[in-house]
């Protein structure tokens, strides 16, 4: 069977499970660390969006509002993190990344760059050509 003979219900879950276990170990591809997983995402989200209130970011995150709270908390006690208020509406507050915090993802960005290019070196020319094509397909397959 070649590639191009392959149904898309077959490649699909083959795809899936790729993509899945090398986002683990791409996330497992930190510095060592005491933020966790889930506020490095939090942090991220704050980063992408410039800023979202707690409730904008427990819906992007797909985390229930009290979660988030801990998260924040968590991310502001250590500075990674501010509040503002909300322009309009007084109730609500403004969550945005700090320069630290951006610092701090920029650093785990190039910890985890750094040991994929590692092991991106060890493959041929015509793996990495094969995996930069894969890239952009994947990327428009995200915008879908």
């Amino acid at each position: 069977m070649t590639a191009k003979s392959v149904p898309p219900a077959q490649l699909a879950p083959q795809l899936r499970d790729a993509i899945t276990r090398l986002n683990r170990r791409v996330r497992q591809a930190r510095p060592v660390g005491d933020l966790t997983v889930t506020q490095l995402s939090a942090l991220t989200s704050l980063r992408l969006a410039g800023a979202l209130t707690p409730r904008e970011l427990a819906d992007v995150e797909r985390v229930q509002p009290p979660t988030m709270t801990r998260i924040v908390a968590k991310l502001e006690e250590r500075g990674l993190v501010q509040r503002t208020p909300h322009p309009t509406d007084g109730r609500q507050v403004i969550l945005a990344a700090t320069e630290g915090g951006r610092a701090v993802l920029d650093q785990f960005e190039r910890a985890r760059d750094e040991w994929l290019a590692h092991l991106l070196a060890e493959l041929s020319d015509a793996d990495r050509d094969i995996l930069r094509q894969a890239a952009e397909v994947l990327q428009r397959l995200s915008r879908a």
